[in-house]
């Protein structure tokens, strides 16, 4: 292949490695009645959301057994067209976190279905791996290397680790967990920080989404922020998603009623202006063999080429319709 022709994917990133992407939207659902609802959103959508299954949250006490042989059950199902299902198990600490593991994964079709696993109030890198060693034992089994870890930061100590945590191999995704942040600190942070708009302007909530979404970006993973928990007023959402979007970097974004999903993606999906843009750049850019080029007296290079190309990614990944000739660049 010449380097005319190389997709952007082999050309822009010879010398480190792409960046990991995922659907900006991540919609919470707890209940069987709910997990069967999303999915078959999803289903009508498309796989331009991802659904995580709750059972630190969703599973009522002593029933943790049969709610997660019953959400195992629908990953499993011919139901789950796009494998795009994580869970969030029980922490580490929790009597029920095996059992979660060892209950979803002792499936075949769900562990090959599995799109990730959530580990909430993780705290150290010895015990995140150590979970990772319990997942992949049980995954290859099934002839599964590895499943895609995402991680809830949520106490202090985890923050004070956020770089390393975001370093592990095998970690994807680094999600806040607002609310447990903000109870971790036993009433110096006001209870309104967990909210608009104090979560945006209280310093020590702006210094811990940044400090988690630098870290991410670093080592190539996905910054997810917290949930908005006003889920009446759609316009809430949509102003939450942009602000943690364009002002603190991050580019997924949980949601816990459907309502959320599509205003999430409105306000992280690339705009049609700048995707039209990453088109004309991307497409000159391979017919210059990937060197400097001019356009509208702008130059651009390999740098400017890999900020547009993953605008193509996202906008593909969040089910928008490409330009004509775009759907190769990506």
């Amino acid at each position: 292949m010449t380097s005319a022709t190389m997709h952007p994917s082999q050309a822009l990133f010879q010398d480190q490695a792409a960046p990991i992407f995922l659907p900006v939207c991540d919609h919470y659902a707890g209940s069987e009645k709910l997990m069967l609802k999303s999915l078959s959103l999803q289903n009508e959508l498309g796989p331009i959301f991802d659904i995580t299954f709750d059972c630190e949250d969703g599973a009522a006490v002593g029933n943790e057994l049969t709610h997660i042989q019953m959400l195992t059950q629908i990953i499993a199902s011919e139901s789950n067209q796009f494998s795009r299902i994580g869970v969030r198990v029980h922490h580490l600490d929790h009597p029920a976190f095996e059992q979660d593991i060892r209950q979803l994964l002792s499936s075949h079709d769900a562990c090959k279905k599995l799109a990730y696993i959530v580990l909430p109030k993780v705290n150290t890198v010895p015990e995140v791996n150590a979970a990772i060693d319990t997942i992949n034992e049980l995954s290859r089994l099934h002839d599964r290397q590895s499943i895609p870890v995402h991680l809830l930061i949520e106490t202090q100590s985890a923050l004070a680790d956020v770089a390393d945590l975001a370093a592990i191999p095998q970690v994807e995704c680094l999600s806040f967990g607002i609310m447990d942040f903000v109870s971790s600190h036993w009433g110096a942070i006001p209870a309104s920080a967990m909210r608009s708009p104090s979560q945006f302007s209280h310093p020590l909530l702006m210094r811990a989404k940044l400090e988690i979404a630098a870290a991410c970006h670093l080592h190539g993973k996905v910054p997810s922020h917290n949930v908005t928990t006003d889920f009446k007023d759609p316009s809430i959402t949509l102003s939450d998603a942009t602000r943690a979007s364009q002002e603190f970097a991050y580019t997924r974004m949980w949601s816990i009623h459907p309502s959320q999903i599509k205003p999430i993606i409105k306000a992280m999906a690339p705009r049609s202006a700048e995707i039209n843009e990453a088109v004309l750049i991307l497409s000159s850019a391979q017919e210059n063999q990937w060197g400097p080029i001019e356009i509208l007296g702008r130059l651009h290079d390999r740098a400017s080429y890999r900020y547009y190309w993953t605008v193509l990614k996202k906008a593909s990944m969040s089910g928008i319709n490409l330009p004509e000739g775009a759907q190769y660049l990506i």
